[in-house]
C-alpha cells in the first residue's frame, strides 16, 4: 500500500471510529454535565464556555491527552522512548508474534504491556465517580473489543487478551491510542480524535439539556477545536507521573447526579 492510499485508509478508520454511529454508548452520557446544569454551576453558552474551559480542556491536557500518548507508545515499542522520553524502552518486553501476518506480527513485538495496563489502571482511577468511572470502562471496552473484532489485527486481540487475563479496566484514552496503531495513523490524529469526540460529546449533550442554537454551538465548538494545537503540545509534556486532574466540583455534582431522581444521561 503506497503512502497516500494508507492515509486514505487510516483516515477512513478514524473517521468511522469517531461517528456517533460507531456503538460505543458515549452518546448516553453527559460526563458530569448534566450533574453541573442540576447546581446551577452551568446554565447558558457563557457558563458552558466557562466549563469547557477551565474544566473540559485542563482535564484533556493533564489526563486524557497525556493518556493517549504513553500508551500509543507503549504500544509501539521502539518509538515509546521519543515520545515519553521517561526511559521506558529499558522496560519493553518481547512478545511472541501471535499471526502470519506480517504488520501484525511486528505490531505485538515491542509492546511494553505492563505500562499499558498501569495506563489503563492510572486511567481508571481518575474517575472518581463511580458512575464515571464505570461508563469509562464500558466504552474503552467497547471500543478495544470492537477493534479487535472488526480489524481482526493482532495486536488489539492482543491487548484484549491481555486486559482480560490482567483484569485491567478498560480506558477510552489507551482503546483510542490502540486504534491508532492498528490503523497505522499517526499520534497526532489519536489526539485529534480524542479532543474533538470529547468537546462534541459535550456540546452534543448540551444541546439537550441547554437551550443552545445549533450556530451558538457551533462557534462555541469551534472556539474550542481551535485550542486543540496548544493543549496537545501541553499533553506532550506531561510525564506519567504527573497525569492527573481534579475538579471536585463535577465530581461532586457527577455523584449526586447518579441518585438523582429524574435525568436524562446515564452520567
Amino acid at each position: 500500500m503506497n503512502t497516500e492510499t494508507s492515509g486514505v485508509a487510516w483516515l477512513a478508520g478514524m473517521l468511522q471510529m469517531g461517528d456517533t454511529f460507531y456503538p460505543t454508548g458515549a452518546y448516553a452520557h453527559s460526563f458530569g454535565l448534566e450533574g453541573m446544569i442540576e447546581l446551577g454551576a452551568v446554565r447558558d453558552r457563557e457558563t458552558l464556555r466557562e466549563f469547557l474551559l477551565r474544566s473540559a480542556l485542563p482535564a484533556l491536557r493533564q489526563a486524557e491527552l497525556p493518556v493517549v500518548i504513553h500508551a500509543w507508545g507503549a504500544l509501539g515499542g521502539g518509538r515509546n522512548a521519543e515520545v515519553s522520553g521517561d526511559g521506558v524502552l529499558d522496560k519493553i518486553k518481547r512478545i511472541n508474534g501471535i499471526s502470519e501476518n506480517e504488520d501484525g506480527r511486528r505490531a505485538v513485538e515491542w509492546v511494553d504491556w505492563r505500562k499499558v495496563g498501569e495506563l489503563c489502571v492510572l486511567a481508571s482511577a481518575l474517575k472518581s465517580a463511580k458512575e464515571a468511572r464505570l461508563a469509562a470502562e464500558n466504552i474503552g471496552r467497547q471500543r478495544a473489543e470492537l477493534a479487535a473484532k472488526l480489524r481482526g489485527h493482532p495486536l488489539a486481540v492482543e491487548f484484549v487478551r491481555w486486559a482480560e487475563a490482567e483484569k485491567w479496566p478498560y480506558s477510552p484514552a489507551a482503546a483510542a491510542a490502540l486504534e491508532a496503531r492498528v490503523l497505522g495513523a499517526p499520534l497526532e490524529a489519536a489526539l485529534a480524535s480524542v479532543f474533538y469526540a470529547s468537546i462534541a460529546g459535550l456540546m452534543a449533550a448540551a444541546m439537550k439539556l441547554l437551550r443552545l442554537g445549533q450556530n451558538g454551538s457551533q462557534t462555541l465548538l469551534t472556539e474550542m477545536m481551535g485550542k486543540a494545537p496548544e493543549i496537545v503540545a501541553a499533553a506532550k509534556k506531561v510525564p506519567v507521573g504527573e497525569i492527573g486532574w481534579f475538579n471536585p466540583w463535577l465530581d461532586i455534582a457527577a455523584a449526586r447526579h447518579e441518585r438523582a431522581a429524574a435525568r436524562l444521561f446515564i452520567s
